[in-house]
């Protein structure tokens, strides 16, 4: 077997409006509603997407122990570091840590950490060179 690409991962949050706020207003990703009957909500962003999960109303089959707060993600922006940290200014995100260099899954890149509403920490991060 060989794993081609992720397509989405679930993320459990406290408050899917806020969340969507977030990550819509602050990371300019889109929503999706999807399912049956049109209740379920995603982030989309490129060629992938993030279910949302509320904390104690979550879709089954789930994680055995889903948790608010406790992801640690890394998105590569196209944007410069300097134009992302200007935007999230604007947003009033404050800046966990960065910039700083990092090794990423194709190379040397440098990233800035932020967190979401629910505390999960964010990288956001542009290949060097």
């Amino acid at each position: 077997m060989k794993i081609n690409c992720l397509d989405h991962l679930v993320l459990t949050v406290k408050d899917i409006n806020v969340s969507i706020a977030f990550y819509t207003q602050a990371l300019g990703m889109s929503v999706k509603t999807f399912g049956e009957q049109q209740q379920r909500k995603a982030l989309t962003f490129g060629q992938q997407k993030i279910n949302l999960h509320e904390r104690g109303k979550e879709y089954e089959p789930k994680a055995l122990a889903p948790s608010v707060g406790s992801l640690d993600i890394c998105f590569i922006i196209d944007t410069s570091l300097e134009d992302a940290m200007a935007h999230l200014r604007r947003h009033h995100v404050v800046l966990e840590a960065g910039p700083v260099e990092r090794v990423g899954a194709l190379g040397m890149m440098r990233s800035i950490y932020l967190r979401d509403p629910d505390g999960n920490l964010i990288e956001l991060s542009k290949y060097m060179g």
